[in-house]
């Protein structure tokens, strides 16, 4: 009796030690599914390594702060104006021909020879066309600083802008009257009077070449340094005036003196120009195309010969 009984205990306990091992292995693989489910749900919801870096990327673009330098396609004309073979930055000009007449190293020396022509007062139907006749044949480019009333004239003069621009040339503003008792009354500089005629000339060259047209040359009337010499103060003022339009003003460091003195022919035009041009790095060189200049037109397939032979690289300035 003792023994059944005790036989009876054994295998209870037997059956309840299986069901525990039973219930654990349950619970095990339970939990190992439950594990294994989770891992596969966060793998499938990884991108790839690739297309991490790309959303890194992507990040990195979209959060990107502004570096405040213009691009080629935000900035559009000052761009092609860099980029564009021939062409200078007239704001280079300008601070060069300033420390130079400092009597400073300008910035800009680097030993490479650039010849700016630059021919002021027009345009005329008699000598501006000769001009660029040479200018054509000679295939050199040249900036043209004109007087709006001379641009206005008639439907020839404007013609003639037309095709300075058509033919690859810049144009600058020389003030709309070209009239010193309106420009510098009392041979002191007006600033009202003076940003009024830029402002003029500047309408007036849109009407002939269209609202897009736009130049930041500027050439005063007797020359910057003149009047400053005169009037510092006034040309102070001015200074500021066409610095918050993004005017840059631009003199002359060569010329041939065909606006100065008596009456030259060319030959004489052609001697003053080698005698200023000598030693010149950046040659920023003045002449005039109005009425009465034939003899500058004559001069300068020699001028621009010369310039060749010395070995200049011709640039227009806008």
């Amino acid at each position: 009796m003792e023994k059944s009984y005790t036989h009876s205990r054994t295998r209870e306990h037997r059956l309840k030690r299986n069901k525990r091992r039973l219930l654990f292995v349950a619970i095990l693989l339970f939990v190992i599914g439950c594990i294994t489910l989770i891992v596969l749900k966060v793998s499938d919801s990884k991108p790839p390594a690739q297309t991490l870096e790309q959303a890194k990327k992507t990040d990195t673009v979209s959060n990107a702060k502004p570096t405040g330098k213009p691009t080629a396609e935000s900035n559009g004309k000052a761009a092609s104006h860099k980029d564009e073979a021939g062409v200078e930055d007239v704001a280079f000009v300008e601070k060069y021909l300033n420390q130079q007449m400092l009597g400073q190293m300008p910035d800009g020396a680097d030993g490479k020879k650039v010849a700016y022509l630059s021919f002021d007062d027009g345009p005329s139907v008699t000598v501006t066309p000769q001009i660029l006749d040479i200018l054509k044949k000679q295939k050199v480019k040249a900036t043209f600083f004109v007087v709006g009333k001379e641009a206005d004239e008639n439907e020839h003069t404007k013609n003639i802008i037309k095709r300075i621009v058509a033919e690859g040339h810049a144009i600058g503003n020389h003030t709309y009257s070209h009239n010193y008792k309106y420009l510098y009354p009392h041979k002191t500089v007006s600033t009202n009077n003076v940003m009024q005629d830029i402002e003029k000339n500047n309408q007036t060259l849109k009407s002939i070449l269209g609202p897009d047209f736009s130049t930041r040359a500027i050439r005063f009337p007797g020359g910057h340094m003149t009047w400053k010499k005169n009037d510092p103060k006034g040309m102070g003022a001015l200074d500021a005036a066409l610095l918050k339009k993004d005017y840059h003003q631009v003199d002359w460091n060569v010329l041939t003196k065909d606006a100065e003195g008596p009456s030259k022919k060319a030959n004489g035009l052609i001697n003053q120009f080698i005698k200023t041009v000598k030693g010149r790095e950046k040659a920023v060189i003045l002449m005039h195309d109005t009425y009465g200049k034939e003899e500058t037109a004559k001069a300068l397939p020699t001028i621009i010969e010369y310039l060749k032979k010395q070995g200049y690289e011709f640039k227009i300035m806008k």
